[in-house]
């Protein structure tokens, strides 16, 4: 079945990706300019387009802040101390993302953020997909960016999903425990 292969290595590739942390606050719904990522997606690729006319929490664009923290996150080239320091509670994670760091399927996948919606001053809305070797294996996925400590970064509930959906696909034993309580 198509699905079930893709879905696994996205699982991979999300675990492996997850320091990519969601920057952004703006307080209205705007698509994002996807980042240095990969190609193709079944979603067309949105042209640059700018946040609102207020500045976020942080000071920048919050769109393009976040857009850019999950691409970095899900970037195999981001370090894994960046990776872990772009997701909400990384520290808890550090030894997941690294492990998932040395995965050969992992350095193939990217992430791909195709809008972003601030809902409330620290949190917002990101659509992303994810793409292995390019290519859209998982798309359309719904996940949060949470603003703590004037940083976007990406939410613990987002990662966590994705940890439980590559259990699920038998790519993993057992799923942390800290996500239990997320």
């Amino acid at each position: 079945m198509k699905n079930r292969p893709s879905i696994p290595l996205i699982m991979l590739v999300c675990a492996l990706g997850t320091g990519v942390a969601a920057c952004g606050g703006s307080g209205s719904t705007s698509s994002s300019t996807p980042g240095s990522g990969a190609s193709s997606t079944s979603t067309p690729a949105p042209s640059a387009t700018s946040a609102s006319s207020s500045a976020p929490a942080t000071g920048g664009n919050a769109v393009a802040e976040i857009t850019a923290n999950w691409t970095a996150f899900f970037d195999p080239k981001t370090p894994v101390a960046k990776r872990v320091s772009l997701l909400q509670d990384g520290q808890m994670f550090a030894s997941v993302i690294q492990a998932q760091a040395n995965s050969t399927l992992a350095s193939a996948a990217s992430a791909k953020v195709t809008k972003v919606t601030v809902t409330s001053p620290s949190q917002a809305a990101v659509t992303y997909s994810i793409l292995v070797g390019g290519n859209p294996a998982l798309t359309g996925q719904k996940g949060t960016a949470v603003l703590v400590g004037g940083t976007w970064k990406v939410g613990l509930t987002s990662f966590c999903s994705l940890l439980t959906l590559e259990k699920n696909f038998g790519l993993s034993s057992s799923v942390p425990a800290a996500c239990k309580a997320a």
